[in-house]
Parts: C-alpha cells; sequence; structure tokens
C-alpha cells in the first residue's frame, strides 16, 4: 500500500452465529475493509479496548453473556470508544427494539435477512460521517488553540495598557523581574513592534535651534 493512501476502515463484526460472521466478513473484506469477527459480547468489549474501530456491526441476540443492547451500552459509557458508530443488525423487527437500539446509542439499525447492498451502503455511509465529525473535531480543537493563543497576546497587550513604573528622568520601565528597560526594549520583548527612530517638532527646535531662524 502507497504509505500516502488512507488506512482500510476497521470494522468489528459481532454475531454468535458463526455464519453470520463468514459472509459478512467476505462481503466487506471484498470492498477493501478491515474485519475483525467476534462471537461473543464479552470478547466485543475486549477487542474494541486492543484496538479501537472505525465501526461496529452488533447483533442483538447473543444468549452467551451480554446481548448487543449491553455490549453497546458500556461502549457508550467509555470515554474512548462512545464516538465509534455502531449499527445494530438482527432478526429482531418490531419498533420497540429498534428504538432501544437507538436509546443505547445506535446509529442505525438493519434487519436480519439483509440484503449486502443495503449492508454496504450503510456501512459506507456511517464510515463517511464518522470521518467527517473527526476532521470537525479536529478543526475545533485547532480553532480552540489558535484562540488561547489570541486571549493570551490580548492578555499582553492588556498589560502594556495597565499603569507602568517609568522612571521621570531617563524614562526606563521597570519589568516584573525588577530590572529597568529602555522603552523599546521593553515593547520589543512583549510584542511584534518594530521601531523607526526621528524627531519630533519640539526636539527639532530644542537640538536645532538654527534651524528655525
Amino acid at each position: 500500500m502507497n504509505p500516502s493512501e488512507p488506512l482500510p476502515a476497521n470494522i468489528l463484526i459481532v454475531d454468535d452465529e458463526p455464519n453470520n460472521l463468514s459472509i459478512l466478513r467476505q462481503l466487506l473484506s471484498a470492498h477493501g475493509y478491515k474485519v475483525r469477527p467476534i462471537l461473543s459480547g464479552e470478547l466485543a468489549l475486549q477487542a474494541v479496548k486492543t484496538v479501537i474501530p472505525d465501526l461496529i456491526l452488533l447483533d442483538i441476540m447473543m444468549p452467551e453473556g451480554k446481548n448487543g443492547f449491553e455490549v453497546c451500552s458500556e461502549i457508550k459509557e467509555n470515554e474512548n470508544l462512545k464516538d465509534v458508530p455502531i449499527i445494530f443488525l438482527s432478526a429482531l423487527d418490531d419498533t420497540e427494539n429498534k428504538v432501544r437500539a437507538f436509546q443505547t446509542g445506535g446509529v442505525d439499525y438493519i434487519t436480519k435477512p439483509f440484503k449486502q447492498e443495503e449492508v454496504l451502503t450503510r456501512v459506507k455511509t456511517h464510515l463517511m460521517l464518522h470521518q467527517t465529525q473527526k476532521a470537525l473535531t479536529e478543526k475545533n480543537r485547532h480553532l480552540q488553540e489558535m484562540n488561547d493563543k489570541l486571549q493570551q497576546a490580548l492578555e499582553e497587550i492588556k498589560t502594556l495598557r495597565g499603569i507602568l513604573p517609568i522612571c521621570c528622568n531617563c524614562k526606563k520601565i521597570r519589568d516584573d523581574q525588577g530590572y529597568w528597560n529602555q522603552i523599546e526594549k521593553y515593547i520589543s520583548d512583549r510584542t511584534d513592534a518594530d521601531f523607526s527612530h526621528g524627531l519630533c517638532p519640539e526636539c527639532v527646535k530644542e537640538l536645532y535651534p538654527e534651524l528655525n531662524r
């Protein structure tokens, strides 16, 4: 694989029926996804902590151990895993179970027996939404960092606007460490300002009186 190409999405499939796992693994692998088949809820909870998946296909009725609702709830309670999209895939077709699936944190619900095209379409859609959400989160984090730096700069500007200890004779400014600095150095150390030196009209009259005759 080209190092510049994105890694294939990592999909965890949880179902206690080996035939279902086999069909889904072959289907998704054929379309370029990296698939991890898991036979129980307990093993799924271990697997998601070992390698965080990009998406989970989760069966509901698993007689041995935790069912799909319990697995989903525990995943959503984990700060590191709560954003992983979970698609329920179940033979239960009643409204009550569908509602419960969404209440526990699922993003979608596919009824068995499933159609391959439907599975592929929903998987692709939710992977795309997940990647978009991750990108937005990263962008917001970057904007927050920029905002923090801006606030820090504003605080520094406010410091310059405050009352500054300045010598009434030589006009040096005392810094926070108690040292006296020329005003140019004091401002340069705290801002990006540059200086160009000249003479004001009053100083020109004082220093060069002959020019005013």
